[in-house]
């Protein structure tokens, strides 16, 4: 059983910072793309950061220089710092990872449950 577990998540003024992280936890053979998408009331999913195993990262154009993702592949562990925070950052941040199971080698996109970011004063 492979599953991604997101925390950090919360109320923070503009202005403010957050840092996200993201545990896959599970028989996982290899994670190549680990990502945060975030969902906003009434908005589409998008994606919001990703990076690769070798540490090249992409960005949302609404986030970069504000934003940075980072991974730990020992820990299998994503993170978002999440910095100039704005009102309209608040959404729903889901993580999620191409992964490869251990045991049939079987390779599938898996997302968290999520965790709700406002941006408020």
């Amino acid at each position: 059983h492979v599953q991604l577990v997101e925390s950090g998540g919360g109320l923070v003024q503009p202005g403010g910072s957050l840092r996200l992280s993201c545990a896959a936890s599970g028989s996982i053979f290899s994670i190549y793309v680990m990502g945060w998408y975030r969902q906003a009331p009434g908005k589409q999913r998008e994606l919001v950061a990703d990076i690769r195993s070798g540490g090249s990262t992409n960005y949302a154009d609404s986030v970069k220089g504000r934003f940075t993702i980072s991974r730990d592949n020992a820990k299998n562990m994503v993170y978002l710092q999440m910095n100039s925070l704005k009102p309209e950052d608040t959404a729903v941040y889901s993580c999620n990872a191409d992964m490869v199971r251990a045991g049939d080698l079987s390779r599938d996109w898996y997302w968290g449950q999520g965790t709700q970011v406002t941006v408020s004063s």
